[in-house]
């Protein structure tokens, strides 16, 4: 098992050397650098079976190590891997989502190309999130955390030429890099306080750390898990991610980067668990950003957007679930997650593929020139809204019934108001949830084309893209018969509590109902007009946050850096300038004086001499 885990993320990252290699060798490497990039990511998806199940059955965690930073005192830095039921199971979803996107990738992308390189980076992206899931140390962790954030700066940014993805790359970038540099001050205090960086050995010594320590370390962890997971108010990078190619948005929505961040809150638990404050922070952030993802995606027109802000509302609803002690909800959902929105986003892609466009707006009447596309969507929508027999419905029950347990504190260490402010977020975020996904299915799919030349231009894609989003299609309706065994496997427990699904089923059909009469009375029409156009606007961007952001931080930093350019420019150069300036002046000056003049020369020697005697006989 040990052996396997060592090897999980070094097929994959094997497979983005061959790749990166293969990527400048002209078009002919476009159909090997495929056949390698399937050959890594399959290879791993087939290891993690074995490692999966062998995972489940530990009585407790199995660690191999190898010590690489010897430091001659009492911390040292090791390549470790660490494997326990919740590390083999998200392994064997990050290997096998990953794998549907590689597949789907070889006929989305076409002739791109860059493709061989698109393969390339997308096998590292998946190394580095299997680094992560499998590692025994926080320092060889924060090395697969960082190349995501590199893997995701290069993905989103891969149609270069698109006037919106260089920005938006960039924005992925800073400010996931601000979330970061709290996640290494936290990494290193609770490191240094703990004299370790083993993940069990840090969790061991938890009890004897100072509350302090642990709240400071854990809030600094948690800003680099609301950068990485894209909650409030470091979540407005991933819906502008959307202008990366379709199979890597479901690639970092579903499997990597934003499940990375709820991944390590899971992992540390033990440390966020003993420090309350965190968890307030934490709830607090969740029930934020779930309704705030909600809000947004009713008002987006194009349909990854919709998705997009959807992702960052399913996310906050995980770490909801962690803030009031539901561990094994969180986790539950994070895999039924990463099932239903890749499955969704693949399907986005389907329909920007096959109508050559994702608004809604332009759109409409799909439904029987893409009757797979069509029906997937629905499973898909279903399991998001939380839809028996879908399976985010057992999940989704999972996190609102572990608030409701939290808030008649039956949870221990866990404040009852947390507990009630996910919930009450958790189920008007239902709502928000059917109302959405009803307005995409209705105004993509039903009524009349409001374009008709895309309508009628689109078709179903070919194999390569139709078989993987099957696949997950199977996977988002079936992956409830985990409720069951799941919390055996993570040692944990799952409660459904009927009463509270009856009220959650009445907010997704109260949702659903009010959007269906209002497009009913107009098809033609946004089901949302009703909302008024300044709601509308607001909801479409995001509720200003992101003005906001670039209010209150963006222009003050630019403003302090014209200023300090402007300070290096004209105080520091011109000192120097001024100083070589003054030099060459100088030096003219004195030029001057030892002008060839014979006259001059002998006037100064006889005034020399007499300046001289004149002396002499003075100080004599």
């Amino acid at each position: 098992m040990t052996r396997t885990a060592w090897v999980l993320p070094l097929l994959p990252f094997v497979a983005a050397l061959v790749g990166l290699g293969l990527a400048i060798r002209g078009p002919a490497a476009r159909r090997v650098a495929a056949i390698v990039a399937a050959l890594g990511t399959g290879s791993a998806a087939v290891l993690a079976i074995p490692l999966a199940a062998g995972a489940v059955r530990l009585a407790g965690p199995v660690q191999a190590a190898v010590e690489i930073a010897p430091t001659g005192g009492a911390l040292t830095v090791s390549a470790s891997t660490l494997v326990d039921p919740l590390a083999g199971i998200v392994a064997l979803m990050v290997c096998w989502v990953a794998l549907a996107v590689q597949l789907y990738s070889v006929e989305y992308l076409g002739t791109d190309a860059r493709y061989p390189t698109f393969a390339a980076e997308v096998s590292l992206f998946t190394a580095a999130m299997l680094a992560v899931v499998l590692s025994g140390d926080l320092l060889a962790l924060l090395i697969g955390w960082e190349v995501m954030g590199l893997c995701s700066y290069l993905l989103i940014g891969h149609y270069r030429e698109l006037p919106e993805a260089p920005p938006a790359a960039l924005k992925a970038f800073l400010v996931t890099r601000v979330g970061d540099v709290g996640f290494l001050l936290g990494v290193l205090l609770l490191g240094r306080h703990a004299h370790t960086f083993r993940i069990t050995e840090v969790l061991a010594a938890v009890p004897s750390l100072s509350p302090g320590v642990l709240t400071a370390a854990t809030l600094l962890i948690a800003l680099g898990v609301a950068g990485k997971s894209a909650q409030f108010p470091l979540h407005t990078w991933l819906p502008d991610a959307m202008a990366g190619p379709t199979p890597i948005s479901a690639l970092i929505h579903a499997a990597t980067m934003v499940a990375a961040g709820i991944y390590v809150v899971l992992r540390l638990h033990p440390a966020f668990a003993a420090a309350p404050t965190t968890l307030g922070v934490l709830a607090v952030v969740a029930a934020v950003t779930m309704v705030l993802g909600g809000l947004a995606a009713l008002g987006q027109d194009d349909i990854k957007r919709v998705l997009a802000w959807s992702t960052v509302s399913q996310l906050a609803y995980m770490l909801g679930a962690a803030a009031v002690g539901a561990v094994t909800a969180s986790a539950f959902h994070l895999l039924t997650h990463a099932a239903f929105k890749a499955l969704l986003f693949l399907a986005a892609g389907a329909v920007l593929h096959g109508a050559g466009t994702g608004s809604m707006s332009r759109l409409g009447g799909l439904r029987h020139r893409m009757p797979v596309t069509f029906w997937v969507t629905v499973v898909g929508a279903l399991a998001l809204a939380g839809v028996p027999p879908a399976s985010g419905a057992f999940s989704k029950e999972s996190v609102l019934d572990g608030a409701y347990a939290a808030a008649h504190g039956e949870v221990p260490g866990v404040a009852p108001w947390t507990g009630w402010l996910v919930l009450a977020a958790g189920l008007l975020t239902v709502l928000l949830t059917a109302a959405y996904l009803t307005r995409l299915l209705l105004r993509t799919f039903l009524g009349v084309a409001r374009e008709p030349a895309a309508a009628g231009a689109a078709h179903e894609p070919g194999r390569l893209m139709s078989w993987p989003v099957l696949a997950l299609a199977v996977a988002a309706a079936g992956l409830g018969v985990l409720t069951g065994p799941l919390p055996r496997w993570l040692g944990g427990s799952l409660r459904l509590d009927a009463g509270l699904t009856v009220v959650s089923l009445l907010l997704v059909a109260t949702g659903a109902g009010v959007t269906y009469l209002q497009w009913r009375a107009d098809p033609a029409a946004d089901p949302i007009r009703r909302l008024g156009p300044r709601l509308t606007a607001a909801l479409a961007a995001g509720l200003y946050v992101d003005r906001a952001q670039q209010a209150l931080v963006v222009r003050p930093v630019q403003a302090v850096a014209r200023l300090a350019s402007t300070a290096d420019r004209e105080v520091v150069d011109g000192a120097v300038r001024g100083t070589g300036r003054a030099t060459v002046r100088l030096g003219r000056l004195l030029a001057r004086a030892q002008l060839p003049d014979v006259q001059r020369y002998a006037t100064g020697v006889v005034v020399g001499s007499i300046l001289v005697a004149v002396a002499v006989v003075v100080t004599r």
